[in-house]
Parts: C-alpha cells; sequence; structure tokens
C-alpha cells in the first residue's frame, strides 16, 4: 500500500486575488486548508517512491466562485515531473473556499504547496 504525500505546507501558502483597485468592499482570499473540504493528500508515486524522489510542489490555481478550481499550473516544480503530476491530479478533485469581495464569492488565483517527503 502506498503511503499518502504529506499534507500542504501550510506555511508557503498564498494567495493572489485580482481585486479592483481602491475597492471599498474588503476582498478575502480563497483558501483550501479548511477542516470541512475534507481535500486528501496526493498519493505517491510507486515509481517516485522506488526512485526514492522527493520534493514540493507549488501549484497556481484558479479557483471559481463556486471553489472548484478551472486552472491549475505548476508555478515552480520539485524537479520530479511524476510529483508535479500527482499533485496536479490531487488537486484537480479539490476543492476550496472561494474568495469574497464582501459577501460576493468571485473568481482567483491561490497558490498551493504539496510537500512529497518519504518516510523512514
Amino acid at each position: 500500500m502506498a503511503l499518502p504525500a504529506s499534507p500542504p505546507a501550510m506555511a508557503n501558502a498564498r494567495s493572489d486575488v485580482r481585486s479592483a483597485p481602491e475597492s471599498p468592499t474588503p476582498t478575502v482570499s480563497a483558501r483550501f486548508d479548511a477542516a470541512y473540504l475534507q481535500n486528501p493528500s496526493p498519493s505517491y508515486p510507486r515509481m517516485s517512491r522506488r526512485a526514492g524522489e522527493e520534493g514540493t510542489v507549488m501549484l497556481r490555481v484558479r479557483v471559481l466562485a463556486d471553489g472548484r478550481p478551472s486552472s491549475i499550473d505548476v508555478a515552480e516544480s520539485s524537479g520530479h515531473p511524476r510529483l508535479d503530476e500527482a499533485a496536479r491530479e490531487t488537486v484537480r478533485n479539490w476543492r476550496f473556499t472561494p474568495a469574497r469581495q464582501g459577501d460576493t464569492p468571485i473568481d482567483s488565483w491561490l497558490r498551493v504547496p504539496i510537500a512529497f517527503r518519504l518516510q523512514d
């Protein structure tokens, strides 16, 4: 049985919310870490595990106002294509708390770190 990858490293999470300049309504960034979202960690690719590959993938995710991801790009590679793809495929099925401008959900970009660490 393959062990799951370690959960996302929260300290590195950043949001790229784009809002209108000088907006009187505060904007709140999208989130992926709310416990109720129950987003699973990616499975560690078997070949990556055998090869001893580790690393952190930084994804840039377009989050729609309904909380679904619409675009997922690798912003910073782990250095291992299998790990990068495993991260992208997992996040494709995640749900997010969308960004909000006041009480209105809005589309935004969010950076999501996914760490793959082999356990001794």
